[in-house]
């Protein structure tokens, strides 16, 4: 089997480029500096065509992202917490559901699927027609859990007070919009092959990893190769930033793909 990763979308809240801004990073030609919102696309193949997928987090970017790469099948969305960049795009699962006539799956912590439920509020009313959104809300903890036969470990970290989930799956890691990770959470990312973290600037911030804190948290876990995402237009230029990172770290970028063996045994 071959889990394949694509990143959908690798920069913060506002994006990159932010609007109005003429910094060297939003005014980049760089294609590796336009950041959608973050995202990724979670597929396992068990031979040329892909058995499943999942996408991690689904923001104000989503259908552009669906669009981009041609995604037309999701067996389920999970969600890392529920603040409006990773949540935002879930109005459009709709085309999905005129695809598949099944309501798409959703996965995330009780707090995170009432907040869905107050904010798509339209798509869970006893007033029903074709065009409402439809998603199945499944519950989830920190215990973890099977999608079609495929293990799922969530991971508690925080973002700020907020609590929040990072995943694993088989050899991938992911973990965004995290300040802090206690030690028995971030052993369950040892023993993966690629790492994904997040940080938005080199200088400390309230909720999310600093630069140098996104390395040391990658240095721990130790992966072959760590990715940083999550990237605001107050780090350097892709390749810029590229230049001063340890080996085995380097920046996302929207695009990016990468292919691992995965056993389905983790």
């Amino acid at each position: 089997m071959i889990l394949r990763v694509t990143f959908l979308g690798t920069g913060t809240s506002t994006g990159v480029p932010l609007i109005g801004c003429q910094c060297r990073v939003c005014q980049s030609p760089d294609t590796r500096d336009k950041r959608l919102r973050s995202s990724v696309l979670v597929e396992i193949f068990f031979g040329e065509k892909a058995q499943l997928s999942l996408l991690i987090d689904a923001g104000p970017d989503f259908r552009q992202q669906m669009l981009a790469y041609g995604i037309a099948s999701l067996h389920g969305i999970l969600l890392t917490h529920e603040h409006r960049d990773h949540i935002a795009g879930l109005d459009d699962v709709r085309a999905f559901n005129f695809l598949s006539s099944k309501p798409v799956p959703v996965y995330g912590e009780q707090r995170v699927l009432n907040a869905l439920q107050k904010e798509f509020h339209y798509a869970f009313s006893d007033y029903n027609y074709s065009g409402l959104p439809k998603m199945a809300l499944f519950p989830i903890t920190c215990e973890p859990f099977l999608i079609q036969g495929v293990r799922v470990i969530p991971v508690r970290a925080a973002h700020g007070r907020l609590p929040i989930l990072g995943f694993r799956i088989g050899p991938l890691g992911y973990l965004t919009d995290a300040s802090s990770i206690e030690d028995r959470e971030l052993e369950k990312f040892l023993g993966v092959q690629v790492f994904v973290v997040s940080t938005v600037q080199r200088t400390p911030h309230k909720t999310h990893f600093s630069l140098s804190q996104a390395i040391d948290v990658a240095t721990r876990v130790g992966a072959p190769q760590s990715l940083l995402t999550h990237l605001s237009h107050c780090l350097e230029p892709h390749l810029e930033l590229a230049g001063t990172l340890p080996p085995g770290i380097c920046p996302a970028y929207d695009g990016l793909v990468i292919e691992l063996p995965f056993k389905g045994d983790v």
